[in-house]
């Protein structure tokens, strides 16, 4: 059989922003935040490879720190939503037909309201919006679609020889799950799991840039695009180009990365 060649374009353009915004400290001298009232919206140059924002800061070294920012809000948010996706798949899955038709329809519904919807909700809830807050909002209504694929997943292994005897011996629920399910299950959902995070970066870079996620002081890829949002009218592109491209490239090589994940996975099955 044929197998399909590792994405390495997305690979190496993903470790690169990933090394670069955590190793960031290392070739960005000062303080990244810095303001400069006399350079401020300065085109990219030699002293500014980037250029700089409306505040005066360097663009280059706020690039890669928001960077930081954003991805520490994609994975945080994502483990948050995979966690809970694990817990109410599972129990779905092993749940009577009646009871799993009824967690299957609550999920159905909470995935017809937009999540922005839910994510300002919860924020307004918590009383604004900062890193961990807009992690844990996202996380937590970002779940559903993991949960029904390991739903479907756990109703299938559930009779399976070794689960059927694990409870027959008194398993317990989490020894279940961690001994005989995630094992068989997670490698099929790893490719959502995967994908997932590229989208909770779209999700908070959206909301960042409509003013209603991270406040402005905070760095991120969305409150820098928020901040073209004037700058392009005077001509500024470099605002919106160069943080754009870094939270594009982002996102597509995390979808890419999933969707080999899974074309992989259905190979294999």
């Amino acid at each position: 059989m044929k197998t399909r060649k590792l994405p390495w374009a997305p690979i190496l353009i993903l470790a690169v922003i990933i090394c670069g915004c955590i190793l960031s400290g290392l070739f960005i001298p000062g303080d990244p935040y810095r303001m400069d009232p006399s350079a401020i919206s300065q085109a990219p140059s030699g002293e500014h490879l980037f250029g700089t924002d409306t505040l005066g800061r360097d663009l280059f070294a706020v690039v890669w720190v928001g960077g930081r920012i954003s991805l520490i809000i994609g994975l945080l948010s994502t483990l948050i939503a995979t966690l809970i996706a694990i817990l109410y798949g599972t129990v779905s899955g092993l749940a009577a037909d009646r009871v799993d038709d009824g967690m299957m329809r609550l999920t159905e519904i909470l995935m017809s309201v937009p999540q922005i919807l839910f994510v300002l909700f919860l924020t307004a809830l918590a009383g604004g919006g900062n890193i961990l807050t807009i992690s844990v909002a996202i996380g937590v209504t970002g779940w559903m679609p993991i949960a029904k694929m390991i739903r479907s997943e756990v109703r299938q292994l559930r009779s399976a020889g070794f689960v059927l005897a694990a409870r027959t011996m008194g398993g317990g629920f989490f020894y279940i799950l961690r001994r005989h399910l995630m094992p068989n299950y997670l490698a099929q959902v790893s490719y959502m799991i995967v994908s997932h995070i590229g989208s909770t970066i779209a999700t908070e870079a959206t909301l960042s840039f409509l003013g209603l996620g991270l406040p402005s002081n905070v760095v991120s890829w969305g409150t820098l695009l928020s901040l073209s949002q004037k700058a392009v009218l005077t001509g500024a592109w470099w605002l919106l180009i160069i943080p754009g491209t870094f939270l594009v490239l982002t996102i597509l090589c995390f979808t890419e990365l999933g969707e080999y994940m899974r074309r992989a996975d259905q190979k294999i099955g």
